[in-house]
């Protein structure tokens, strides 16, 4: 039985700024597609909504794979994802909680086993690195992975989030068995002339399906029970989606800029930005600022836009991200050990640089 392919990479003294760049990118894409859940027409029917959720988990989750093929059952590596997994959501999942209930009177269900928003991604992502190992070995990893996800949209259990688990895993795989190669070819001028054709034709299709589909179906986690559709339609639905989304995630990946930038070192601190940004998201939406825009829906739509950038630049300032960072990584912190990170290949800098999701490629975010 023949094993998956691993990505080679020559060992590195600095960090790669493409993977710096597209996770800031796209972490930065999520706080944007939350932040518009504080607009109803946006999050509901707005061709913008339908566009951004076709491709930017896809795309992050992609990423996330690829930075994640050095994972093995070793102790090292099994200590780091309950060092920088499991502790940071035990944290968050109860800081969340707790904000969400005393300062949004909200009534929440139990913790832990079923993450709240936006917690899901750490528990689907513990899930995905404990099975990466055994993805290694098996011939055909993407092909199980495909018939993982249509088949998992028979799954109506919720327990670590596991439908979506189960429906996000195509990207996961796709990101383990891509090479760097591979992805230096998005670079090219005519893919990036693709890229942005794909993009362009995507959003006008958006224009149109806007509104007439549940969003449900590009969230990955609403089983084809809850859809009310039978399997061989939720299956053949969930397949189209999957070619959609992955050519639209590699789309998006091709115009990552691969070199340094100004915002490039910001890109180790995404786990800061996605652990925090969700407190930022629920104030506002405490504060109303979703009724603002229905006096002014565009230049309400421009603003929550502009502030959910403008945040997530913010908590992954070293000043801030710096000081965020003993909740992101708890461990690390209190025993004074260098800082984790998801990736066991990935080489993080000290925390005096860049912070929480540093790599020897890695994405901490996944």
């Amino acid at each position: 039985m023949s094993t998956l392919h691993v990505p080679h990479r020559e060992r590195r003294t600095s960090r790669d700024p493409f993977f710096d760049n597209a996770k800031l990118l796209l972490v930065t894409l999520v706080v944007v597609g939350h932040s518009w859940t504080l607009l109803p027409d946006v999050s509901t029917s707005s061709p913008v909504y339908v566009f951004l959720y076709a491709f930017h988990v896809p795309a992050f989750v992609l990423v996330t794979g690829y930075l994640s093929h050095g994972f093995t059952f070793s102790r090292a590596n099994l200590r780091k994802l309950m060092t920088t997994v499991v502790a940071p959501y035990v944290v968050f999942e109860t800081l969340l909680a707790v904000f969400r209930t005393v300062v949004g009177g909200e009534d929440l269900g139990p913790l832990y086993l079923s993450p709240h928003w936006p917690l899901w991604y750490l528990t689907v992502l513990f899930l995905w690195r404990l099975a990466t190992p055994l993805l290694r070995r098996v011939r055909y990893p993407l092909a199980l992975a495909v018939c993982v996800c249509l088949v998992g949209g028979l799954n109506t259990v919720d327990a670590l989030d596991l439908p979506r688990a189960m429906g996000l895993l195509p990207f996961f795989v796709a990101g383990l068995t891509i090479t760097r190669e591979q992805l230096d070819r998005l670079a090219r001028p005519r893919a990036r002339v693709v890229a942005v054709a794909l993009l362009a034709v995507a959003f006008g299709i958006a224009t149109v399906v806007a509104g007439h589909f549940s969003k449900e179906w590009l969230y990955w986690r609403t089983g084809y029970p809850d859809l009310g559709v039978p399997f061989w339609l939720g299956a053949s639905v969930r397949l189209g989606l999957l070619a959609v989304a992955g050519a639209l995630a590699l789309a998006a990946l091709a115009l990552v800029p691969r070199t340094q930038r100004w915002f490039t070192s910001l890109g180790s601190a995404s786990l800061v930005v996605y652990l925090c940004h969700g407190f930022l998201v629920k104030e506002a939406s405490y504060a109303g600022v979703g009724g603002l825009s229905e006096r002014d829906p565009v230049t309400g739509f421009l603003a929550v836009t502009a502030a959910a950038v403008g945040g997530s630049l913010l908590l992954a300032a070293t000043p801030v991200s710096r000081r965020l960072n003993a909740l992101v990584d708890p461990i690390s912190t209190l025993t004074a050990e260098p800082s984790g990170v998801l990736d066991p290949d990935h080489q993080r800098l000290r925390t005096t640089g860049r912070l929480a999701l540093a790599h020897r490629d890695p994405t901490r975010l996944g």
